[in-house]
């Protein structure tokens, strides 16, 4: 439990589980790695469907296995993909419901010293809540 976990371990982690995504269609592999609050990482890759619908982001899949853990809230997250994209907009909604002010790493998988950080509030200003 380590929550000073830099955002270049991060980064790393999710370069590491980009290589388990399943990617036939688009070959466009994304890894991701999310910091609870206590320090501990979790980690997703993107896993595609031919029912194209049914496709896991890397950014859900990490945060799922947050949530199955028991923990609710994150405080940052670290996505790795070929190109060094920032999360779709799904994915950023997502990413909302557990903590608008975590940070949020991007790089390619080649550069992983050159990335790039904002927050999910940057990514998402008016993100969607169901009054409660």
């Amino acid at each position: 439990m380590n929550p000073t976990v830099s955002p270049s371990e991060l980064l790393q982690r999710a370069h590491d589980v980009r290589e388990n995504a399943y990617a036939p269609y688009s070959g466009f592999k994304v890894g991701a790695a999310v910091r609870s609050e206590n320090g501990d990482i979790y980690v997703g890759c993107n896993v595609e469907s031919s029912v194209l619908g049914l496709t896991q982001c890397a950014e859900r899949a990490a945060i799922t296995a947050l949530i199955a853990s028991g923990l609710t809230t994150f405080t940052a997250i670290a996505v790795v993909t070929n190109t060094g994209d920032f999360p779709c907009g799904s994915c950023r909604q997502f990413l909302a419901e557990f903590n608008l002010d975590a940070q949020v790493h991007v790089a390619s998988d080649e550069e992983l010293t050159s990335f790039q950080s904002t927050t999910v509030r940057q990514l998402l200003p008016e993100p969607f809540h169901l009054n409660q």
